[in-house]
């Protein structure tokens, strides 16, 4: 059915771009999406036109082409994927790092989500991701890993480490650091001040955006208290006031103002950020929590729209207390580089919502972890010894690099952790000795020579890691440290924890969705044994959904060429 449809909605546009020249008939994109009854009333015409040769009127045929056209303008959104429209940000891939040239990496810690849902919606549509797309991290960290909880809010985190082998380099190392938050129940949370800073202009229009975003919203509406605040806050070619601050028992409200959106206009979103933040600032609560959401497909066309100019305002009003998290929706014109700038800015975090059960999990499952802070500003940084560790590469976190001195400046921003959220990191590291070393010595250079400071002797630390975090936003940040030890590796793979397997094959399929660079010959399918080994306990279904993504992927691994 679906075939006989776009069949006849190809030869109508055709017979509408033939009338066109002789009439107002016009093949331009249309504003708004003909009714049901219209476009099965052109179902039925076509088919009589295209099976019997009906004649038909030149007014007749203009009315039924012009709905045609409207029609497939809709369709062409779903069928025909135009991902090389979508803005995304450029960076180099982590390389190797030889410990006596380079000892210490810093970076701030990544709870952002975005990259896999996706790269997910992606590969579910039979599209190899763009290679900027993947954020290595990010795909890692959209799991929770059962690492051990901190036993009070007086530790907001709790850190673990696990050494073992790589999965797809048999001489080098993984070493994974896991970070686990202070988990807060969702009635127990701050008091809330939230604005929906919600994008309905043309673009929002399209399948997957605002059809998609509505429900979202009344699911996060159904878990909110008396105490919380509502605002929103429409933008499209200008900026206007839905819903003034509401109590979060007023559901109706509330969902009445949702049910009323509609998309139309250019996209002015920075009228829209201004005055979500004026609606902030009013109905500030001390002490509690105070966020926009912003809801688009950051499509910014009007207003303010460089990236400079919008970062410098969220900057501003972060200071205030006021943060920013970003849910982008919708396909085409998907501006994922901006919406990552926006929410690592605005001390927020950023996630993609492509369906439904997408939206469940952002703004019920992890209701607390998305809009409690329990860590700010939370900065890692690891000191390899050069006696027992030759090389080593960060996976990801590319777009989170620090600089050496930035670890110790209270005032260079980092990222957060909310209640209950889990990090991970991962380094491949190289031992001392090592026949896998990738680069070669000097032949100059004096190889038993050791940087200044290092820990001379010591044949059993590998490495020493410091962390950062301030308990407050405008608190002094508080120092926490610890080694790492050889004794503690493992030997064989199968030896290590789920945690540590599960999130090496997600970390593999990244690397491999971007080409591979540094696993060698590890395959998809290599991958896919490694997931399910570690699989374990799925209460949502998360991970079983990882696996087959990995054979779908494996289904599209054409040529590089071939990516769009």
């Amino acid at each position: 059915m679906q075939k006989k449809r776009i069949t006849a909605y190809l030869a109508l546009l055709l017979l509408a771009g033939c009338i066109g020249k002789n009439s107002s008939t016009t093949t331009e994109p249309p504003s708004e999406l003909p009714s049901a009854a219209s476009q099965k009333a052109l179902i039925l015409n076509a088919e009589e036109i295209l099976v019997t040769g009906k004649r038909v009127s030149t007014s007749q045929l203009s009315r039924i082409a012009d709905t045609a056209n409207r029609s497939l303008h809709h369709l062409s959104e779903v069928y025909f994927l135009k991902p090389s429209q979508e803005n995304y940000q450029y960076f180099k891939e982590n390389g190797i790092k030889l410990v006596s040239e380079y000892p210490v990496s810093t970076f701030s810690i990544d709870v952002d989500t975005a990259a896999y849902s996706n790269v997910r919606r992606l590969l579910n549509q039979g599209v190899l991701p763009n290679e900027k797309a993947i954020r290595v991290e990010e795909m890692v960290n959209y799991f929770s890993y059962n690492y051990p909880a901190p036993e009070n809010e007086a530790e907001p985190f709790s850190v673990v480490t696990e050494l073992g082998p790589s999965p797809w380099h048999n001489e080098r190392k993984l070493l994974h650091i896991g970070l686990k938050g202070y988990t807060v129940d969702a009635n127990a949370i701050p008091d809330s001040n939230l604005v929906f800073l919600i994008d309905v202009s043309g673009s929002m229009r399209s399948p997957g955006k605002l059809e998609l975003l509505v429900p979202a919203l009344k699911m996060l509406t159904d878990k909110l208290r008396n105490q919380d605040s509502i605002s929103i806050v429409v933008y499209a070619g200008a900026a206007g006031t839905v819903l003034e601050p509401t109590s979060g028992a007023d559901t109706y409200k509330i969902y009445a103002a949702l049910d009323q959106l509609a998309g139309g206009g250019s996209t002015n979103g920075g009228a829209g950020i201004k005055l979500a933040y004026s609606l902030a600032r009013q109905a500030y609560i001390k002490g509690g929590i105070n966020r926009i959401i912003l809801t688009t497909d950051g499509d910014f066309n009007v207003g303010i729209t460089d990236e400079q100019s919008l970062k410098s305002l969220i900057k501003k009003e972060r200071q205030n207390g006021i943060s920013l998290t970003v849910l982008g929706f919708g396909r085409g014109n998907y501006n994922d580089a901006l919406m990552q700038q926006l929410a690592q800015t605005g001390n927020g975090n950023a996630a993609y919502i492509d369906n439904i059960n997408e939206a469940r999990k952002v703004l019920v499952e992890e209701l607390s972890s998305t809009l409690h802070t329990i860590a700010n500003d939370v900065k890692i940084q690891i000191e390899f010894n050069p006696e027992t560790v030759s090389e080593y590469r960060l996976i990801g976190y590319e777009t989170r690099h620090l600089e050496r001195e930035d670890f110790n400046n209270d005032k260079v921003d980092a990222g957060d952790i909310g209640a209950g959220h889990t990090v991970t990191a991962l380094y491949e590291i190289t031992l001392a000795g090592s026949s896998g070393a990738a680069i070669n010595p000097l032949r100059y250079q004096i190889s038993t020579r050791l940087p200044q400071g290092s820990v001379t002797g010591n044949l059993n630390e590998l490495a020493f890691i410091k962390l950062r975090y301030k308990p407050k936003p405008d608190a002094e940040s508080i120092l926490t440290s610890f080694p790492v030890n050889l004794d503690d590796m493992h030997r064989k793979i199968g030896s290590t924890s789920k945690n540590y397997r599960f999130s090496a094959a997600v970390a593999a399929f990244g690397q491999i969705l971007k080409g591979g660079m540094y696993t060698d010959n590890f395959t998809l399918q290599d991958t896919l044994t490694l997931a399910q080994s570690a699989k374990g306990r799925d209460e949502y279904g998360y991970r079983g959904e990882f696996i087959n993504l990995i054979r779908t992927a494996n289904l599209l691994n054409f040529p590089q060429v071939s990516r769009r």
